[in-house]
């Protein structure tokens, strides 16, 4: 008789005492979080540090206008350092003069500001006299269907008494500010170069170096080339726009206060030239008695900007600085709202710069073609 198998151990391993399985590991944060959490911390710092980032952009964007006249002159055997102090002075002498051809009549308009907007409330009126007539309609309308209430709202009309210690507090800082930009600016054209070399010759190869350095020269050009070329555009308009203004009667002084408005309004594509228009309206109203001379000003502004955004910038600059129309229109209102009105200045040449540096990098190109 074959004896039988012997009957299988019972397991002395209880199933419910065996450790648990280990948890599977976390899953990766996604992308798209990552870099929308990186976007909100970038705005923030940008709002937070303006103090400290706006002078350093304002004295970068002066330092490439002066780059090219400096290399002219380097041209000329001028050593940097006494072409940075030229540029430097010739600008402060420019802007100071015409800071003090524009401080009177500037002054002037905003003390006259109340007592004109009561002589041309008429002819507004009278511009608007259908657009009211219709409105009253409506809220006629309105009040018969019972969908208006006749009751006010309370408003509360809060003053602060420590606003004269503000302007006070306010004053040094701003001087400062100032300050700040114009000796940066100056650093900037000296020893822009020399803190450049120095950076690249921190790269390992030299293969890298080469690399980095054809990159960095040639966006330098290209963004000092641009800044330069709209400052002198610009610049034209605002002297046409001048000269036309003094050609209507404006006087000088205030035709000069104008012009430079344009000028500097027309770093802001679209939402600086809506703004100078409506300004050029209330001037033409105030200016002039009648109809069709009062509307003068702001056509010729209009005139201006359109032969200068559709036909001269497009020749001049060509189809690499060319801007996507709703990219720019977005970098204005996020700059515009980070940073106030110089944001609004500074978004076009950040964007450009921006642009540029993703079209030498290789595999970020077609972000660059996504701005155009």
């Amino acid at each position: 008789m074959n004896a039988s198998p012997p009957a299988a151990e019972p397991s002395s391993e209880d199933p419910a005492e065996q450790p648990a399985s280990r948890p599977p590991p976390p899953r990766p944060r996604s992308p798209t979080a990552v870099v929308v959490l990186a976007v909100l911390a970038v705005g923030f710092t940008l709002w937070a540090a303006q103090e400290l980032i706006l002078p350093i952009l304002l004295a970068m964007f002066f330092a490439l206008v002066g780059n090219p006249i400096i290399r002219g002159l380097q041209r000329l055997h001028v050593p940097r350092f006494i072409g940075a102090v030229m540029v430097l002075l010739g600008g402060l002498s420019v802007g100071m003069a015409l800071a003090n051809q524009l401080i009177e009549p500037a002054g002037e308009w905003i003390r006259q500001v109340p007592r004109e907007m009561k002589q041309i409330a008429p002819k507004l009126r009278d511009l608007t006299k259908p657009m009211l007539d219709a409105n009253k309609a409506a809220q006629n309308i309105a009040r018969a269907a019972g969908g208006e209430s006749t009751s006010r709202p309370v408003q509360v009309i809060r003053t602060e008494l420590n606003e004269p210690y503000k302007v006070l507090t306010a004053t040094p800082r701003r001087i400062a500010s100032v300050l700040a930009v114009v000796l940066l600016t100056f650093f900037f054209m000296v020893y822009g170069q020399t803190l450049q070399r120095n950076a690249i010759a921190l790269l390992p190869t030299r293969q890298q170096k080469k690399l980095t350095v054809d990159i960095l020269h040639s966006i330098e050009r290209e963004i000092s080339r641009y800044v330069l070329t709209i400052t002198v555009i610009n610049t034209a308009v605002g002297l046409a726009l001048a000269g036309a203004l003094y050609w209507l009667g404006v006087p000088l002084p205030e035709s000069l206060l104008w012009g430079t408005m344009a000028a500097i309004l027309n770093f802001a594509p679209y939402v600086g030239p809506l703004i100078g228009i409506i300004i050029m309206l209330l001037m033409g109203f105030v200016a002039f008695d009648e109809l069709f001379p009062s509307l003068l000003p702001a056509g010729i502004y209009l005139l201006l900007h359109t032969l200068e955004s559709q036909i001269v910038t497009p020749i001049i600059l060509g189809r690499s600085m060319r801007l996507s129309p709703l990219i720019l229109i977005l970098a204005l209102m996020v700059f515009g709202w980070l940073w106030g009105i110089i944001g609004l200045l500074l978004a076009v040449p950040l964007l450009v710069c921006i642009k540029l540096v993703l079209a030498r990098i290789e595999g970020l190109e077609g972000w660059a073609r996504l701005l155009e």
